[in-house]
């Protein structure tokens, strides 16, 4: 079924072919299966690597690795200018990421850490192919996000929709070079680890179940996810404003719709901002204090000032109207 959207009083119709960037779908089977296989695994193999399954890690990240490869293969299939260029970061985006998550799965089955694990030849091998694998992953993205602004992508409020995601998404995913960097105690008595996800603790603390987050001190596994997945988040929002112009009148006006995302993405850049400061003060997200929750709440009440003043003149109008 051909979805139809309403453009400034007309109907935007989608391309009704969408080339998807095959190899990303590929990967994206492959990781639907892998996460199938670590779901099975996680419930007949009890071992356990700092503190979680030994399943848990790849099965996360088979799932958001379908999640992002799939979102960029869809991307990259739109795209009517520098096609070639972003098929060729494209295919490399999946193999540098095919390569992180056999090095992640290949760690899980052996019963040890594939992050920040410099404790024996092997380990610090696995380790230092995949930051070779993220920092590629990354650059890929950055080119791939190039292109997209070199593109029309289709009313004034899906552009700035997928442009903003695709921004944020890169600043989540850089992010994650905080976590590469040895902390001070790893420095004083090194034991063969340099890099952690927590701050505050060691690896392993108490932490949300399968997802790892600590319950007991900040995480920086947070702000990146959050940051990340800005890429399907802040066009999710734009579907959801698209389907809701559908009962409110206000929201059929494309400059509506595109002041809206932006008001959304700049909280959601906020948000992570947030999370990160969090993370960095050694502070868990469950046990935000008066500092955190004040900021979040301010943000939000941003948010709402800004979609207010964004609405009155389309109310204003139908009050004249009437």
């Amino acid at each position: 079924m051909t979805q139809t959207t309403i453009h400034e009083g007309r109907m935007l119709t989608p391309p009704s072919t969408i080339h998807w960037h095959r190899p990303l779908l590929w990967l994206a089977g492959a990781m639907a299966l892998l996460a199938a296989f670590a779901l099975l695994a996680r419930f007949t193999d009890g071992r356990e690597i700092t503190g979680l399954n030994a399943w848990d890690k790849p099965l996360k990240f088979a799932l958001s690795t379908l999640i992002y490869s799939v979102t960029w293969s869809w991307l990259i299939g739109q795209l009517q200018r520098g096609r070639k260029t972003a098929s060729v970061v494209g295919t490399s985006i999946a193999v540098l990421l095919a390569v992180e998550l056999v090095v992640i799965t290949g760690a899980a089955a052996a019963g040890v850490t594939s992050h920040f694990n410099l404790t024996m030849p092997l380990t610090t091998a696995m380790w230092s192919i995949m930051g070779v694998s993220i920092v590629g992953v990354w650059i890929a993205t950055f080119v791939a996000a190039v292109v997209l602004f070199r593109n029309p992508l289709g009313d004034r409020a899906r552009t700035v929709a997928i442009r903003n995601g695709a921004v944020i998404s890169l600043i989540g995913l850089g992010l994650g070079f905080l976590m590469t960097s040895p902390t001070a105690a790893q420095l004083n008595d090194f034991q063969g680890v340099a890099g952690a996800h927590t701050v505050g603790i060691a690896d392993g603390g108490p932490g949300l179940p399968i997802l790892g987050w600590g319950t007991v001190a900040g995480d920086l596994r947070i702000p990146h996810f959050v940051g990340m997945h800005a890429l399907q988040a802040i066009p999710l929002a734009l579907i959801a404003l698209e389907i809701l112009s559908r009962r409110i009148a206000a929201l059929r006006d494309v400059k509506v719709r595109a002041r809206l995302i932006w008001i959304a993405s700049a909280g959601y850049l906020a948000f992570t901002a947030l999370f990160t400061w969090q993370a960095l003060r050694g502070q868990s997200i469950v046990l935000p204090d008066a500092a955190t929750l004040g900021i979040g709440v301010a943000i939000l009440a941003a948010m709402l000032v800004g979609t207010a003043f964004t609405f009155r003149p389309a109310f204003d109008a139908l009050e004249r109207q009437s």
